[in-house]
């Protein structure tokens, strides 16, 4: 059985239960002791007092009168001191006897035959165990909360150590490669050895973050001049005259496709990096800027393929957002809608934050849509040669700026995606 306790509450209830073992057997020990200890007492001194009454007193005259509150009876005796019925039937011993709800000590003893019983009344003795009672359950109560307060605190002084660990294992800066080791603030107890496995395991983890940042940065650093190369030879031909209008439009074609690949180098160089290198070096476009760049380079390829384009500019706003990255979020939205999208159209609708791109292509099922923004991940209509990168991309970027992407269905279908812009502007 799995405890869901707090490391801190299981102290406070193990030392509240080991109070509960400890003084509990103590004080049943302590109140059984005292009783036998106080019943053998008794018994002897009643014992005695019935002896001293014999050797004082012949058997067929009795002129002596017990001490006050003690009772006195024998077998065949006369007046007060007549054997009740109730007690004829008595063992020789001690006894405790109930009479007219009153309580006694009693002692008997047989003498030839006959039958004598001395009675004490024990109502002090009773009250005196009573408190003796309540003094002994009053200090268990009490031992029991001092056991809860002290394990409070010692619990308290016992998971401080563990809850700094805790608190700076979670601190974002312990992902830097500067950051300094955990265990030296520790002793060298399971704590310490708890916090050396830390610094370990963060070491793995930033020397995988730092080769993952210097493969994209290098990779995406050296695909640029091949890049610029082809951009450059686009430009060439198209000012070719010799180019027929077939040999031109597959020009234009690589020409679009390296600007495509120039925009998603940008975008992997400045995922690359950390949110906070060279924030003046970043170049910042507004939400129109962006769009109407990305509806005249998208418009004719929606509109070569049969389908309606509807672009809703909006009044726009003064914010501005990092270029590249907006240009990347929206532009691979625009491409996944007209990727699936066979016939109908694709609309873009700005708003004062964000945007929405619908499309009337195949959709996502419900249970599929969360999927759908996790790596190599394509819908279950999905056709052509994508690698399902492409939400993924969308969606590490709105994570690493702050934004917001979220996808819901229309009807009768198609895909709805509603960016939202509130986490970064300038």
């Amino acid at each position: 059985m799995e405890f869901r306790h707090s490391l801190s509450r299981r102290i406070v209830i193990a030392f509240m239960l080991m109070t509960l073992l400890v003084g509990g057997t103590f004080a049943i020990g302590i109140v059984e002791t005292v009783h036998q200890v106080e019943e053998r007492l008794i018994s002897n001194e009643l014992g005695g007092d019935l002896e001293r009454f014999l050797k004082m007193e012949s058997i067929d005259d009795w002129r002596h009168h017990p001490e006050p509150g003690q009772l006195f009876y024998f077998s065949d005796g006369h007046g007060d001191f007549a054997l009740p019925e109730e007690l004829q039937s008595l063992a020789p011993g001690f006894h405790e006897v109930y009479r007219e709800e009153r309580s006694y000590h009693g002692f008997v003893q047989l003498v030839d035959g006959r039958r004598y019983v001395l009675l004490q009344d024990q109502s002090g003795f009773e009250d005196r165990e009573q408190l003796l009672f309540a003094v002994v359950f009053g200090g268990f109560l009490i031992s029991l909360a001092l056991s809860g307060l002290l394990g409070w605190l010692l619990a308290r002084k016992v998971i401080e150590p563990v809850v700094r660990l805790s608190t700076q294992v979670r601190h974002p800066d312990q992902l830097l490669d500067r950051a300094p080791s955990l265990a030296p603030d520790y002793a060298s107890d399971e704590v310490g050895q708890l916090a050396a496995s830390f610094d370990t395991t963060l070491g793995l983890l930033r020397r995988a973050l730092t080769r993952e940042r210097l493969f994209t940065s290098d990779v995406s650093h050296e695909l640029r001049t091949p890049l610029m190369v082809l951009a450059s030879s686009c430009e060439l031909l198209l000012e070719s005259p010799s180019l027929d209008a077939r040999a031109r439009g597959q020009v234009q074609r690589i020409a679009r496709a390296s600007e495509e690949m120039r925009d998603l180098v940008q975008t992997f160089l400045l995922l690359a990096r950390s949110r906070n290198d060279e924030p003046g070096m970043t170049p910042l476009a507004s939400l129109t800027e962006v769009a109407d760049g990305l509806v005249e380079q998208w418009r004719p390829a929606i509109e070569a393929k049969g389908l309606t384009f509807h672009y809703q500019r909006g009044s726009g706003t003064l914010m501005h957002y990092n270029a590249p990255l907006l240009r990347s979020v929206m532009g691979n939205l625009l491409r996944n809608a007209l990727h699936y999208t066979e016939r109908g159209a694709i609309e873009l609708q700005l708003g004062e934050q964000g945007f929405v791109v619908v499309d009337s292509g195949v959709g996502i099922p419900e249970s599929e849509r969360e999927a759908m923004f996790q790596p190599f991940v394509r819908g279950g209509q999905a056709r052509g040669e994508g690698l399902g990168l492409g939400l993924s991309l969308v969606q590490r970027i709105c994570e690493s700026q702050g934004w917001s992407v979220s996808l819901s269905g229309v009807e009768p279908q198609g895909c709805r995606f509603e960016v939202s812009l509130t986490g970064a502007a300038c």
